[in-house]
């Protein structure tokens, strides 16, 4: 099986395979317990240890999804470029909100890791969740922290919010689709993202422009907030 998934070609057909077969369960089931992205890793895991299939195998030969981690970002500002007159006259309140947003996100780790004595490489790692996750890592790797570690939270964080996000914010009887996208961009990135697209094209469009600003922003404030822990 090793040498299956030495092949570019193969890994990146299972693992998408394996994806839209648990997404068609996520739909049937109509649960959140089986979060497709969740399944998938945990299939992964399950299935790669089985096997006995080293993980820099697999990694090597999924390089082509790493890559594309960047590009699916970019990709966003088409949705963005679509739905641009919401933009209008928000620029500044938005700017202020993810702003916020990434000092409490970056300043709650940094205080609650303190508090519960953790060790500042743990702190580190977890300061950049709120980040897509080649940003996510970068910062982390930079700050003393451990990229890995960081990437497997930055997915957690982004599951947990795709699930909790919604109904939260429906509960708070949140409306603004503005708001709703900007919340699930700048707190779940990605993920977050995926999930807001089908809550509305006005929601996606600004939780992808979110993801852009709270990586800047973040890349920004992180060394600052790093001296607290480095």
């Amino acid at each position: 099986m090793q040498q299956f998934f030495n092949s570019e070609v193969f890994t990146i057909t299972f693992v998408i395979a394996l994806y839209l077969l648990n997404y068609k369960l996520y739909r049937l089931a109509g649960t959140t317990l089986l979060h497709p992205v969740l399944l998938t890793i945990i299939e992964l895991i399950v299935l790669l240890m089985y096997l006995d299939v080293p993980y820099d195998t697999f990694k090597s030969g999924s390089r082509m999804i790493h890559f594309m981690l960047g590009p699916s970002v970019v990709s966003l500002g088409y949705i963005l470029h679509q739905q641009v007159a919401h933009l209008k006259g928000n620029v500044i309140s938005i700017m202020v909100a993810i702003t916020v947003g990434a000092m409490i996100g970056i300043g709650s780790i940094i205080g609650i890791g303190q508090l519960l004595g953790a060790h500042q490489t743990l702190i580190a790692s977890l300061a950049p969740k709120s980040v897509t996750t080649p940003i996510a890592m970068e910062l982390s790797g930079n700050t003393g922290g451990i990229p890995g570690l960081t990437a497997v939270i930055v997915v957690c964080a982004g599951i947990l919010g795709s699930i909790i996000g919604p109904p939260i914010m429906k509960l708070m009887g949140i409306k603004s689709p503005v708001a709703k996208g900007l919340a699930m961009g700048a707190s779940s990135h990605g993920i977050g993202t995926a999930a807001a697209i089908q809550m509305g094209a006005i929601e996606g469009a600004l939780s992808g422009l979110a993801i852009g600003i709270m990586g800047l922003i973040t890349a920004l404030l992180l060394p600052l907030f790093a001296r607290w822990f480095g």
